[in-house]
């Protein structure tokens, strides 16, 4: 029996749960450097945890960005108004929480 697939699985959730860290840890530090009232968009922390490889963590940024409205460290914005990050359709922007 060929037990690489099930091998292979923690290694991509590690990776998985590293990705996301860091894009966190990006979205809070890009937005502490930034102006109160300013908004990031996603792909700004994919940008700035993988500046050659990008997009592929796009979908990961915006888990992210997820988690931390949950935690109550920021809000999600369509055309300046707070959304539901989990039903937002298109573009979106990341605040800080006010």
């Amino acid at each position: 029996m060929d037990n690489s697939s099930a091998e292979a699985a923690p290694n991509a959730d590690a990776e998985q749960d590293d990705a996301g860290a860091r894009l966190e840890a990006a979205i809070l530090g890009l937005l502490a450097g930034r102006a109160p009232a300013s908004t990031i968009c996603p792909s700004d922390a994919a940008r700035a945890v993988a500046p050659d490889n990008w997009r592929p963590l796009m979908d990961s940024a915006r888990r992210a960005a997820a988690r931390l409205v949950e935690t109550g460290d920021v809000d999600v914005t369509q055309h300046g108004e707070v959304v539901d990050i989990l039903t937002a359709k298109g573009p979106i922007r990341i605040r800080r929480r006010r």
